[in-house]
């Protein structure tokens, strides 16, 4: 009897104990949609949760991480924290261009003027944070507490859970850019939001899919000409670029791909289009609002 009593109480706790997850909190590049100036029919109709590019993480004690601190930072918060039950979170940046890191602006006096909130950044990030206004007054007025990381050095967030910059080349015009290894009790995710070209790092990234349960990789566009300027002046892999190289891996493989941070212009952000359905066919997928992946 003491003993089927046991059982039961452990089962309880397995079921009601809270997991790690990773949660899709936006996917558009850093101008979202509608973008700026644009009078195109991508951006006639504005849908429901289509946020700058974002990850959310809530460990096992309920603690949020946020994957980059958007212009929708006030939405994204709200969701995750909601969905966390509970208060207390942190960012990892990964680079100081607009989308990714001026949501941290909610946080200061003239907003919800929080207490010392943990700011991971790798060390121009920080500097550039802590130098220049207005986010140095985050810093003064202990709104966040930057703490700093390094290329490749592993930060341990609980006994289980850990994330790990990675330097990537981009237009590093004020800061470095990482993408962050996210490893958990038992899955890891590689998240790189931006990136110039995948034959640009000192790592094969077909060798870092294999190594990990998901991927959230740079989709900005589509493919050349796609938008009226020198696309030369803002790299990222084409998508037809990553498709044709992704594809040699085998279907478990290519079924751990989600492409994210999409421009507005991005002819695959419309869920029934052909360019899309083509590359889904092919096993990759293309990351929603509000999608949840265990860790």
């Amino acid at each position: 009897m003491k003993k089927a009593l046991l059982i039961t109480l452990f089962l309880c706790v397995v079921v009601i104990s809270p997991a790690q997850k990773l949660v899709v909190l936006g996917t558009l590049q850093d101008g979202g949609s509608p973008h700026m100036l644009c009078e195109k029919e991508c951006c006639e109709v504005e849908l429901a949760h289509d946020y700058v590019s974002c990850l959310g993480l809530i460990d096992e004690n309920n603690h949020s991480y946020f994957f980059d601190a958007t212009p929708d930072f006030v939405d994204q918060s709200r969701y995750l924290l909601n969905l966390s039950g509970s208060a207390a979170f942190s960012v990892f940046l990964t680079h100081a261009h607009m989308g990714h890191y001026s949501g941290l602006i909610h946080l200061g006096r003239e907003a919800s003027s929080v207490d010392a909130i943990p700011v991971y950044a790798m060390p121009r990030m920080g500097k550039f944070l802590s130098t220049n206004g207005p986010w140095d007054q985050l810093v003064k007025l202990e709104n966040i507490e930057i703490r700093g990381l390094n290329d490749g050095q592993k930060v341990k967030l609980t006994n289980s859970l850990s994330v790990t910059p990675l330097l990537v080349p981009h237009r590093d015009e004020y800061s470095e850019t990482v993408g962050y290894l996210i490893a958990g009790t038992q899955r890891t995710a590689l998240f790189i939001p931006d990136i110039d070209k995948w034959n640009l790092w000192d790592r094969d990234i077909l060798e870092e899919i294999k190594k990990v349960s998901y991927v959230f990789l740079d989709a900005t566009f589509m493919k050349e000409g796609e938008v009226a300027r020198p696309m030369s002046e803002v790299p990222h892999p084409f998508i037809e670029e990553s498709v044709a190289l992704f594809r040699s891996l085998p279907l478990d493989q290519r079924n751990k791909v989600y492409f994210i941070h999409l421009n507005h212009s991005n002819p695959a952000r419309v869920k029934n289009s052909a360019d899309r359905a083509s590359i889904e066919a092919l096993g990759f997928h293309f990351a929603a609002f509000g999608q949840t992946f265990k860790l």
